[in-house]
């Protein structure tokens, strides 16, 4: 049986990290998410990470996270459990999902955790490229742009939770109009 789209609780989340690559070391060091239901905010995460792994210049410059923010922040261990006790049973919705996928999924084998796979992730940055088609780029802040959102990207997980929430429900409006209503549909719009 299909279900409406405002029927589905939906997790956005991201990552803030060392550097761009898991698979050379890089750690999550941020992590946030906003969980929701049709236009009700059912609740907040967010929290910093201590890898223990140095945050590369390039990152720093970037989120403004440095290594004397994390001392005090708890490990992965902790915070990344916390984190799936707070997505359970929701549909895990991010922008440009390979990425904070793949960083998450690296936490999880490091951890000795079963990695992400086989649930419904809904890709924002997707849906943007196939609602939205023929923008010169599809940056969270661009595509945030040309929906009429004129808040300034921070590059800090929480805000830009919040800058991808508001794009996710500008884009269900759009896609609402031409008729889509239906969440296994909207899913298949973010493959």
């Amino acid at each position: 049986m299909s279900k409406d789209i405002d029927e589905i609780e939906f997790t956005i989340f991201d990552t803030e990290t060392t550097g761009l690559d898991p698979k050379s070391g890089d750690r999550i060091i941020e992590l946030a998410a906003v969980r929701f239901k049709g236009e009700n905010r059912i609740a907040e995460f967010q929290s910093l990470v201590n890898s223990g792994y140095p945050v590369s210049l390039g990152a720093f410059s970037v989120n403004k996270i440095s290594v004397d923010m994390l001392v005090a922040a708890p490990k992965p261990q902790e915070a990344i459990p916390k984190f799936l006790d707070f997505v359970q049973g929701s549909c895990l919705c991010c922008y440009n999902a390979d990425f904070d996928l793949g960083f998450l999924n690296n936490e999880l084998k490091i951890l000795g955790l079963v990695q992400i796979r086989d649930i419904p992730v809904v890709d924002v940055l997707k849906i943007a490229r196939m609602v939205l088609p023929g923008l010169e780029r599809y940056a969270l802040w661009f595509v945030a742009e040309n929906l009429g959102i004129k808040v300034k990207q921070e590059h800090r997980a929480l805000s830009d939770v919040e800058l991808t929430l508001g794009v996710f429900y500008r884009l269900k409006e759009i896609i609402k109009v031409k008729g889509i209503v239906d969440f296994d549909k909207f899913l298949e719009l973010s493959y």
